[in-house]
Formats: structure tokens, sequence, C-alpha cells
């Protein structure tokens, strides 16, 4: 793979590169660690959440997310992502997949040459039930990070938007528990993303793109039991939506579900729609009722909300530099001219 730009930000490198049919973009980032960036009261972990401060990451021998593309952009026009910005949704080879990942690696084997746990994360650019090589690449995984990093946990996480017009999407996700339960042993993860429990809100959102909660609900409660991690139910809150927790947890039973709730992430597209989640990066004020009624039907709630210079480095969900966007703090490398 030819390594085009490589735009170091604070907590990490956004790479784009050469792929097998078009330019890909990929990540490799740390993690500030789970004691400092989420709420989960199930976990032990109770204090609110009032902003997170920027700050050094952990060493990624402690724990290294490499971020990948399933797709060469995203044909789900979800009104707060850019990466549509980027061109419809092209499937990219088990090839292409292979080489985000060693190209991150190789890139900082100089300084970490073995990690206690390696997330791999299929959700930068695309939607991943849409390509069959991810089924393909994540089953053989194991044995390609072998010949490149040595690593005690490796966790691949799977996030979907649940698209309508996926014929396929219920055999990809069962494919998917069956690699989680028996090829990773329950480490590896499984995210739908939500967003609302008001369809009106849902079909706008998501451009109409999205299946609706009832039909989520019936591929949901068709998968096996989850070994490990529950699936999570993502919510990216922004001021107006709804998280009806007495509607959500007759749809989806909290022993095999888990609910995740973050801010709107600060793209482009979130702007231009006046996408916002007031207070979510400075106080638990806009969480923190939700989390209660969740909690009170019987659901494990996670908040989660990154640092500015996570967000504004463009290393969150729905963000791309291909879009045309940059980050506001970054050091350029340009391999395309040397």
């Amino acid at each position: 793979m030819r390594l085009l730009k490589k735009l170091k930000v604070p907590t990490g490198e956004i790479y784009t590169a050469q792929g097998d049919k078009k330019i890909l973009e990929f990540l490799s980032v740390g993690d500030y660690g789970k004691n400092a960036n989420i709420k989960a009261d199930f976990l032990g972990i109770t204090r609110e959440l009032n902003g997170v401060p920027n700050g050094n990451v952990l060493s990624l021998s402690e724990k290294w997310v490499i971020t990948i593309s399933t797709q060469y952009g995203c044909s789900m026009n979800c009104k707060f992502c850019d990466v549509p910005k980027v061109g419809r949704g092209l499937n990219v080879t088990v090839q292409d997949l292979n080489n985000q990942i060693i190209c991150a690696i190789l890139n900082n084997f100089e300084n970490c040459k073995k990690t206690k746990r390696l997330n791999i994360h299929y959700a930068r650019m695309g939607e991943p039930t849409f390509n069959p090589s991810v089924l393909t690449q994540a089953g053989n995984l194991k044995n390609l990070l072998k010949k490149y990093i040595d690593t005690e946990v490796i966790h691949p996480v799977i996030s979907t938007m649940l698209p309508r017009n996926n014929r396929n999407l219920s055999s990809f996700l069962t494919n998917w528990v069956s690699l989680k339960n028996k090829n990773y042993n329950g480490d590896a993860g499984l995210q739908f993303s939500i967003n609302s429990t008001d369809e009106f809100q849902r079909e706008e959102m998501f451009s109409n793109n999205s299946l609706s909660l009832d039909e989520i609900s019936l591929i949901g409660g068709n998968l096996a039991m989850p070994k490990g991690r529950k699936y999570a139910l993502n919510f990216a809150l922004a001021d107006n939506y709804i998280i009806d927790a007495s509607k959500l947890v007759k749809l989806f039973h909290p022993d095999k579900f888990m609910v995740k709730i973050t801010p709107l992430h600060k793209t482009r597209s979130c702007e231009d729609n006046n996408l916002i989640t007031t207070q979510g990066y400075e106080a638990f004020t806009p969480y923190k009722e939700i989390e209660e009624n969740l909690k009170k039907v019987g659901f494990d709630v996670i908040v989660f909300v990154p640092s500015y210079d996570e967000d504004l480095g463009l290393i969150t969900c729905g963000n791309a530099i291909l879009s045309g966007s940059k980050p506001h703090k970054y050091i350029e490398t340009n391999y395309s001219k040397e």
C-alpha cells in the first residue's frame, strides 16, 4: 500500500493511502483509558463526567486503536457524518483491509513492538455490513497480526447503521456474532447506531436509509446471546433527540444489550444541519436524566465523552479528511510529493 499523507494529531495519526481501487483513510490512535473518559456505574466508574481535559493518551503498548475504512466513501447519507462527502460507498478489498492495519502498525513499530490490547475498529469510512470482505478478513485477523505485532488481546469492533437496503444484513450480523463468540471468545464488539427512539427523527438523521426500530429489534432478538461484552445500542445525543427508556427496553433486552451515550461529534455536517449537544463536552447535564432512566429499566449504561483534542483532531466517528476537513492542530507529512 502506497502511503500518501500522514497527519500527526494530538492523540495519534490520520493516514491516507492508495487502495486497490481508490484512496483510503485510516487511523492509528491512543486512548485516555476508561477511568478518564467514561462513566459506567456497572463497571464501578461512578463519577460524573464534566468534560474530559486534553492530555496524554495511554502508551500504545497499553492500548492501541486502529480504525480502518470498509468502503471508499459511504452511501448512507447520514445527516451527522462527513464521509458521504467523499463519495458513494464502494467496497474495499480484503487486501485493502489488511494493508490499512499493516501500514498503521509499521508506521509505529519503532516505538511499539508489543501491546496489551489492540482494538480494530471497522468504522472510518463506509457501512461495514455492505462488505462481506470484512467477515473474511476478521476471520483471519489473528493470523495476520501475529506476523507484525505481539498483542495479548485483539478486539475487533463493528459499528453499523442497520441499512434498510442491505438484504444480507441479518446474515452478516449472524456471522459476525459467530466470530465474536467463537473465534474471539467474546472479545469482539458489535454496536448498533440508533441515536433516537423517535422514528421521525431517525428517518431524518439517517435519510430514511436505516431500518425501523421494530425491524432492528427483530434482527437483534434473533442474534445469539453475546459472549463477553453485550451488544451496544449507541446514542449520539443531539439537543432534541429523544431516548425513551420504556420504549427501548420493550425492543431490546438488557441481558443482551447495553446502551452507550455520546455527544454528537463536531463534524461539518453537524454544523451544516445545526446538530449539537449543548454542554455535551463540558457538563454531565445532557446525560444525567437519560442515564438514570435507562438504568431504572435495567440497562447497563456507558456515557463516553471525548476530549476536544480527540474531536477537533478528527479522530472521532463521522469525520474524514478526504471530505476536505482538517484537524485544528496537526503536522502533515506528504509522501505523494516525495
